[in-house]
């Protein structure tokens, strides 16, 4: 998937360009490729990103341990703002940034990377609870037949104790 140049984004047709998706996306191990679409629209002083977009992932169940599929399907959209010193802000490490600057912003001279968007959107749509189905076994039963429990020898005179008030 090629990088976007912003400003011949507003020699397109209505400014926007929509990229057809069936491909795998760098990064991101899936069984099938990403299909749907992405459609970016320059605003003037922002871009509107949008899309839909499906494929199959494989998960590691968290109770059993179990590999199974899981479709991974994204149906969004996303504002990105365009400022001039976009690019200086971003050479910082380390800066507190106010509530109110908590979005996303490109420089209008800049590129946008489609692919590298489309990852971070699926990424944040994998199940964070990752279970094979309501019917999953969990994980096997590690006790043993004897059912006595182990003491440790250094607690045997408090359970000596404990056995001479409770009988």
């Amino acid at each position: 998937m090629e990088v976007i140049y912003i400003p011949q984004l507003l020699k397109a047709p209505d400014r926007t360009e929509e990229i057809t998706l069936d491909e795998p996306i760098a990064g991101l191990n899936t069984l099938t490729p990403v299909k749907g679409a992405i459609v970016i629209t320059h605003g003037g002083t922002y871009l509107e990103v949008s899309a839909k977009a499906e494929t199959i992932i494989t998960v590691v169940c968290d109770r059993c341990l179990a590999n199974y599929n899981h479709r991974l399907s994204v149906d969004t959209s996303e504002i990105i703002w365009l400022e001039d010193n976009a690019d200086e802000t971003a050479k910082f490490v380390e800066r507190e940034i106010p509530l109110e600057d908590l979005s996303e912003k490109l420089s209008p001279w800049g590129y946008f990377e489609p692919e590298s968007w489309l990852y971070e959107q699926l990424s944040l749509a994998m199940p964070m609870r990752q279970l094979c189905g309501e019917e999953c076994p969990g994980a096997a039963d590690l006790r043993t037949e004897n059912t006595d429990p182990l003491v440790d020898s250094r607690w045997a005179s408090l359970a000596a104790l404990k056995e001479k008030f409770s009988g």
